[in-house]
Formats: structure tokens, C-alpha cells, sequence
């Protein structure tokens, strides 16, 4: 994909973090002015948003107010000399949002996760010189949210950035939506070129873990982060538990720390290299154990398949998953690591097994 660096967006205030802010819905005239305007005040925005249409859960909630918002944000932008950005669903929204000369567009994860309306979307903005912001789909499928950018990409749009808002999940957390850090991350490794930025807001879905969500995000190099705000936040019209005030908001920002991808310090450099050596024998250490584990594996297939024994021990699996788990937790490993990588091994163990025993 060809994707323009940052620098060719043309904002105002560009130095990383890059700071997106508004209201999660624009509800009056007023509401989105004065939100704006202290905003703005706060001397960190880059981009100002908010919500017109709002795809929305169950029928019979407020969905935004439509077009008419449009005007209101872009005069408030007008303001204050910064761009702003709504979210965009179909190629009517897209129609409408030029004509209103809306600066950048964000696609919304119940968006993202359906190539048909990402496709239409993509249609409506050939030959548009616009930035467009793309959000993950709701599931944790990075081939949806890489091939969404890659059909606007394939529609001539070069200012292209990501959106991580965390995904949908089946239990219950203290997130709204689960971060599943690795598939942004994961991207970042695809995709190196693309801007990728943080919405701590719907990740967090109240106001409380907001700052530790987003410096998490800074800590793990994203490039800007997108934040709810609003001039009564307990009364807003939507998402109200994740939104702060203006103020709020810039206190919020003040206290993030801000850290460097690289230095100088010839002493940190040799530290580095140092500490980085050791990990790498220990990796290859790991890999060889591993690779002798499963040549036992093999072994452990071969009697099975001699004496007719299925390939799962539900009895030895649990006993091991019990008892590896809790090795680790003693060595300060957390549970959900000790989980992932016994099962992950045990998986593979399954595998060599079966070549052994199904070849």
C-alpha cells in the first residue's frame, strides 16, 4: 500500500501524541461550540470530532442528529484553525460530509467489519484527496481491518491511519471493549508505514481507566490517541460513562508521560545490546528445549498409536495445565501468559502426535 506519512496530513499541531477530542455525539449547537472552544483552549487538540450519525445498538436510542451537525462542527473548527473528522457508514454519509467540507473521515468498527460498506465507502472517495481514519472491526480479525485499508487504498486514498478501540468480547472485563494489544501490534509489524493511534474512550468504556489505557498506548509507540469529551459529560446523550470534561481532558493529557522510540546515550545503547544478547541465547535456548519437547511428543505419539490410545489425555492435560500454570505464577508470570503458552504448547504437542499417528 502506499500510505503517506503523517507529516502529509497537514495538521496544525503534529508532534506525536497526536490528540483527536470531542464529543461522542454532537447534541445541540451549543453543546459542540463550547466543547470545541474549550477544547481548543487547552492548546493540544489536533483534530476536532464528533459524532453525527450513530450506529446504534438497539432501535429507539439516539442515533445522532445528522447533516445538520455537520455545519456546526466544521464552523467550530473553522474557529479555531483545526480540522475535523466524523464517522462515515455509507456513501451517503460521505456525500454529505464533503459537501459540509468535513477535513478527515473515520470508518467505525461495526463499519470496518463488513467489506461490502467498506467497499461502497471506498467507491464514494475515488479521486478524493481526503485523510480517513479506519477503527479495527468489532471481532479481533486483523485481515478485516488490514483489508479495509487496503480498499481505500486501492480507491487512491494515501493519508491512511488505524484506529485500535479494542474488540468485542464474550466475557465479561473491566474493559468494554477487550484491547488485545498484540493484533495492533501485530500490525505495526505489517504495516510499519501506517499511522496507528489509540481510542482509550471506547476501549475503557468509563472514565476511570482512561489514562492508564492511554499511556499504555503511548508506551507501546502508537502515535495518537482519540478522546471523548463533553461540557456535561453525566448528561450526555450517549456513551456518557467514558466521556470528561474539557478540562479534564487536558489535566488527563498533562500527566501522560511521553517517551522516545530512540536516544542518543552511547551508555543506554551498550546496555541495551548487552541485555538484548542474553535474550537472544535465552530465546534459542527455549526454541531447542521446545524442539526436543516435541521430538518426545513424537515418541509419546508412536506408543499411543502401537496400544491404540487416543491422542488427548483430558486427565493428564488438566493435571499439567494445573500444575505448569502455577510454576509459572511462582516465577511472576501471569496467569493469562502461563494459560496462552501451555496451550499453545500442548496444541503443538497434539500436532506432532497426529503426523505420528495419522501420517
Amino acid at each position: 500500500m502506499d500510505i503517506a506519512p503523517i507529516s502529509a496530513w497537514h495538521l496544525p499541531r503534529a508532534q506525536k501524541p497526536i490528540l483527536i477530542a470531542g464529543p461522542c455525539s454532537a447534541e445541540t449547537e451549543t453543546q459542540v461550540n463550547e466543547t470545541c472552544d474549550r477544547l481548543a483552549a487547552q492548546g493540544m487538540v489536533s483534530i476536532l470530532r464528533a459524532g453525527i450519525w450513530k450506529p446504534r445498538t438497539r432501535p429507539n436510542s439516539f442515533e445522532g442528529v445528522g447533516a445538520v451537525g455537520l455545519a456546526w462542527l466544521k464552523r467550530a473548527g473553522l474557529r479555531h484553525g483545526l480540522p475535523v473528522t466524523v464517522e462515515v457508514a455509507n456513501s451517503k454519509h460521505v456525500e454529505e460530509a464533503l459537501q459540509a467540507g468535513i477535513d478527515i473521515l473515520w470508518i467505525g468498527a461495526r463499519t470496518t467489519v463488513n467489506p461490502f460498506a467498506v467497499q461502497e465507502i471506498a467507491d464514494a472517495l475515488a479521486g478524493v484527496d481526503l485523510p480517513v481514519i479506519v477503527k479495527n472491526p468489532v471481532n479481533p480479525d486483523l485481515s478485516l481491518w488490514i483489508g479495509a485499508l487496503e480498499r481505500l487504498a486501492n480507491s487512491g486514498i494515501t493519508r491512511l491511519a488505524a484506529l485500535h478501540r479494542g474488540f468485542s468480547y464474550y466475557e465479561k472485563t473491566k474493559y468494554r471493549n477487550n484491547p488485545q494489544w498484540e493484533i495492533p501490534i501485530e500490525l505495526m509489524r505489517q504495516l510499519p508505514q501506517l499511522p496507528v493511534w489509540c481510542d482509550p474512550s471506547h476501549i475503557c468504556g468509563n472514565r476511570h481507566l482512561l489514562l492508564h489505557v492511554a499511556q499504555k498506548a503511548l508506551d507501546l509507540n502508537f502515535g495518537g490517541l482519540m478522546l471523548e469529551s463533553h461540557i456535561n459529560p453525566d448528561a450526555a446523550w450517549s456513551d456518557a460513562e467514558q466521556q470528561v470534561t474539557p478540562e479534564r481532558l487536558g489535566e488527563l493529557f498533562q500527566s501522560l508521560v511521553i517517551r522516545q522510540v530512540a536516544t542518543d546515550n552511547p551508555q543506554f545503547k551498550h546496555t541495551l545490546d548487552d541485555l538484548r544478547e542474553n535474550i537472544d541465547a535465552i530465546d534459542r535456548d527455549i526454541i531447542d528445549m521446545l524442539a526436543k519437547r516435541m521430538r518426545i511428543s513424537r515418541q509419546i505419539g508412536r506408543c499411543k498409536n502401537d496400544n491404540h490410545i487416543t491422542i488427548l489425555q483430558p486427565e493428564r492435560w488438566d493435571s499439567l495445565f494445573r500444575q505448569r500454570t502455577q510454576q509459572g505464577i511462582g516465577q511472576g508470570l501471569t496467569p493469562d501468559f502461563m494459560r496462552d503458552f501451555c496451550t499453545a504448547i500442548h496444541n503443538e504437542s497434539i500436532r506432532h502426535q497426529n503426523s505420528v499417528m495419522n501420517p
